[in-house]
């Protein structure tokens, strides 16, 4: 008994090597010698288990192994309470003893993790295609990180008064906002990959894409056997994941729309500095001051030949003859100059147009969750900005603004009309399950002792229970939705038991 105590003693070390970090393939081959290792000892463990309950006066023994496995698992997994009780689950219950009996079928559950361990590294080292895929993820800034790196040089305090500056500064917004699209390809990759695929290895692959640098390794599976990962001490099943792509995909979406309004500022600010620098007034002869002309070398050159005539001669009532001439040149460059690109069909008022619709469907959706009408109302600002956009022809002095802000404002609409669809299916579950409530309780009441009543009351119950299950975490009728499954799980629990 004393060299099973001892050799049970170990088992924390042993537990915690049955895990398989996902990287670099030199890497997975000592983790398999480790997890073969680890399953022999394992299996010793056993033998002399089964020695011991040979023994009548041990079959009902148990030893206090749990204790000591929970105060060492606790130093290598500090959020085991919090972030992923199925790991605890995988080391055991540390307020109880355990019999020589149950240890037996645990140590039997760890060590066909181990094969299953050895299968996926088998599986993995085979493909070279995926291992070169792993080794380029590992070099790469997990999702999270690249995020926080985009939002934190997003947070630009723009230069109005300078020129240079600002050029640069609309120059770096947009390769934050190409950075960002390119990210949201990667989510939705990432997305895919873990929730449509049929083949574990490409679920991993998706995990690795969204790690990176971070790294990731199998740790156990939950009671529903889905699969725990560990990336820089934090704990998730897949579906965590998952959720974090919808919440990230949600933020991204959001600063494309800060990096829109910032270049929105810049370029209106830039506008205003090159009008300031053109309004350089000109003397005339009679020290009036000219007009603003946008073409003013031609302007002086006729202010010159005004001059020469005046050398040579022909006296004050030439000139008084010419004047009127020369207002009407004066006009007639004006008006060209100022008009050089025509405003075809009123361009820059409706350029000016998009853009009010633009920031206000902006404001609109900052801080969610917000209702499906306030969602609506920025789908729809966002698609009429797009539209006025669109009809500005190409021949106007603002059509290459146009372009571009259309692509970015269809990125906006794009991402709001996604967000508008899954409110809106969230508020019909939400609707259908108090519709079903509602007959569940009329049902009861009008028969309260009829069997096949009960039942129907019982099912509706349930369709409703699952349609407010189906409703997503960050929507708006979500703390809503929460409040009502509380009280129809104990209705339907209060029926089942009737």
């Amino acid at each position: 008994m004393a060299n099973l105590e001892i050799l049970v003693s170990e088992l924390p070390t042993l537990i915690q090597s049955l895990k398989l970090t996902i990287g670099d393939s030199n890497q997975i081959m000592e983790q398999i010698i480790l997890i073969n290792n680890a399953q022999e000892q394992l299996r010793n463990i056993n033998k002399l288990i089964a020695q011991e309950l040979r023994f009548d006066h041990v079959k009902n023994s148990a030893i206090a192994t749990l204790p000591r496995i929970d105060t060492v698992a606790s130093l290598f997994i500090p959020s085991i309470g919090l972030v992923a009780p199925a790991i605890a689950e995988k080391f055991g219950n540390s307020e109880t003893k355990i019999s020589l009996t149950d240890l037996q079928l645990k140590i039997d559950s760890w060590i066909e993790w181990g094969y299953f361990l050895q299968a996926i590294a088998a599986d993995i080292l085979s493909d070279l295609q995926l291992v070169n895929q792993l080794n380029s993820d590992i070099n790469h800034l997990s999702l999270t990180a690249h995020f926080k790196e985009i939002a934190e040089c997003l947070k630009i305090k723009l230069d109005f008064g300078n020129f240079n500056i600002l050029e640069r500064q609309i120059q770096k917004v947009s390769i934050y906002q190409n950075e960002l699209l390119e990210l949201q390809q990667k989510l939705n990759y990432i997305f895919n990959a873990i929730k449509n695929s049929h083949s574990l290895l490409n679920i991993l692959l998706g995990v690795s894409a969204f790690c990176g640098k971070s790294g990731f390794a199998l740790e156990w599976l939950d009671d529903d056997h889905e699969l725990i990962i560990s990336s820089n001490g934090k704990f998730q099943e897949l579906t965590d994941i998952l959720n974090d792509c919808d919440y990230f995909q949600e933020q991204i979406a959001a600063l494309i729309i800060q990096g829109d309004t910032l270049r929105e500022q810049a370029e209106e600010a830039l506008k205003k500095i090159e009008e300031q620098s053109s309004k350089k007034p000109i003397i005339s002869q009679d020290v009036e001051i000219v007009p603003k002309f946008s073409t003013p070398k031609i302007v002086l050159s006729a202010l010159l030949i005004v001059s020469s005539i005046v050398v040579l001669g022909f006296g004050v009532w030439k000139i008084k003859e010419q004047s009127p001439q020369l207002q009407q040149m004066s006009l007639s460059l004006t008006q060209e100059g100022s008009a050089f690109v025509p405003d075809v069909g009123g361009a820059i008022a409706k350029f000016k147009s998009a853009q009010k619709l633009g920031m206000e469907a902006a404001y609109l959706v900052q801080n969610p969750p917000h209702p499906l009408k306030t969602w609506q109302q920025a789908e729809t600002k966002w698609y009429q900005a797009i539209n006025l956009l669109d009809s500005i022809p190409n021949e106007t002095s603002v059509s290459d603004r146009a372009k571009n802000k259309s692509a970015y404002y269809r990125i906006n609409y794009k991402s709001i009309s996604q967000r508008v669809l899954i409110e809106n299916q969230a508020l019909t579950n939400l609707e259908s399950a108090q519709k079903l409530a509602i007959e569940a309780n009329l049902f009861v009441q009008n028969s309260p002792h009829s069997l096949l009543i009960r039942q129907q009351s019982k099912d509706k119950w349930e369709q409703a229970i699952n349609l407010l299950e189906a409703i997503p975490e960050k929507t708006f009728v979500s703390i809503q939705a929460k409040e009502m499954l509380l009280i129809y799980k104990t209705n339907y629990a209060a029926i089942s038991q009737i």
